[in-house]
Formats: C-alpha cells, sequence, structure tokens
C-alpha cells in the first residue's frame, strides 16, 4: 500500500457504498485513491501521477460521482458519530484580529497631527 492509498479494511468499508457498476477496465479502488491522492497532496487534477490514469479520465469520474451524490453517502456511511473525538484547541483556529470587530488604527498624517494654534502650511512660493 502506497502513501494516500486506501488499506485493504477501508476498501473493505467502501466498497459496498460504491456503485456496482464501474467503467470498462476501470477499477473504483484505483480511482477512489486517485481523488484521495488530489485531496491529500493538493495536487492539481492535471498533475495526477500517471499509475492513476488520465487525469481527465478521473476528474469527469469524480465529477459524475460528485452528481450523483455517491460522495455524500459515503461520507455519511464513514463519518465518526462520537463528536467528543473531536478536539480544537485555541493554537489551531486563528483568525486576524478584524474579523472578531477589533478597532483598526488609523494611520496619522504629519500635516495632520500639526501642534495646535499654528498656522496651516501654504503649498505655493
Amino acid at each position: 500500500m502506497r502513501r494516500h492509498e486506501l488499506s485493504d479494511a477501508d476498501w473493505a468499508a467502501v466498497r459496498p457504498l460504491l456503485p456496482a457498476r464501474g467503467p470498462a477496465g476501470g477499477d473504483h479502488r484505483a480511482f477512489v485513491n486517485a481523488v484521495l491522492y488530489v485531496l491529500r497532496t493538493g495536487v492539481p487534477w492535471r498533475d495526477l501521477p500517471p499509475r492513476f490514469g488520465n487525469w481527465n479520465s478521473v476528474w469527469r469520474r469524480f465529477r459524475r460521482w460528485s452528481a450523483a451524490g455517491v460522495w455524500g453517502r459515503v461520507l455519511e456511511a464513514v463519518r465518526d458519530p462520537d463528536v467528543s473525538t473531536l478536539i480544537l484547541d485555541s493554537t489551531v483556529v486563528r483568525a486576524h484580529p478584524h474579523a472578531a470587530g477589533a478597532e483598526k488604527k488609523r494611520a496619522t498624517r504629519p500635516s495632520a497631527a500639526a501642534p495646535a494654534g499654528s498656522a496651516p502650511r501654504s503649498t505655493r512660493p
């Protein structure tokens, strides 16, 4: 088994959830591994390694399965219903201070910070 691919145990759990009919000569496991590779590495579809087949065929099949709701059914079936296994830590979740409504610092221009009582400068000679 290669990195980013389904183990035999994971494949046994996912296989019954997939459409019964695959493309001629195609393999559902290789296709699912290709999708996982793209999702886990962030590589563009066009840069999919040749061992997964033609990138365009994989992408089109991914789109068809998405439109048919296959991925939703698979994710619903394999998700862990125990929410207590989720742990969020403030070191993981970060937002810019402005996203929380913090006051924005205003930059002051030197001419606006002239001492009180002084006459405005003229820019004409």
